[in-house]
């Protein structure tokens, strides 16, 4: 695989019956490539977490799923309100989203400490009023 494959990806930030739909295309596209099967569940959880916050604090976004031949890159960004404290964000446990969206059982503070849990690298832009892009990166080797 010389040249990089890109899998494209809108998050619907309406709907939660859809948010993690991407992660399992991505799980999918990557059993087809034939990649390790710890390689694909770490990429599926971090993905996963990811869509779930751009649903529940941003309203949706896109995410890219990059595939070199070292790494899987995922890239997700969104025009939310931004993330206010990145480093109190990255707390496990610590949480804005509303009562509402914790009792669908969501938002209970893991996404971002599982996202770095998963990945080998991330990266957090983040711009209040502006949006939030997350990097992330796991290596095949």
């Amino acid at each position: 695989m010389s040249e990089p494959l890109v899998f494209h990806y809108d998050v619907d930030g309406s709907d939660f019956t859809s948010a993690g739909q991407a992660s399992v295309f991505v799980k999918r596209n990557l059993r087809q490539l034939g990649l390790d099967p710890e390689i694909i569940r770490r990429v599926s959880i971090a993905m996963y977490e990811g869509e779930i916050n751009m649903v529940i604090h941003a309203e949706g976004g896109e995410a890219d799923v990059i595939v070199t031949e070292d790494a899987v890159e995922i890239v997700l960004k969104d025009h939310g309100p931004g993330i206010a404290d990145v480093e109190k964000a990255m707390q496990e446990g610590y949480s804005t989203a509303t009562s509402s969206i914790q009792s669908l059982g969501f938002g209970a503070g893991m996404g971002l400490p599982n996202m770095k849990r998963y990945s080998d690298e991330m990266q957090i832009d983040t711009e209040l009023g502006v949006g939030t892009t997350v990097r992330m990166k796991i290596r095949l080797t």
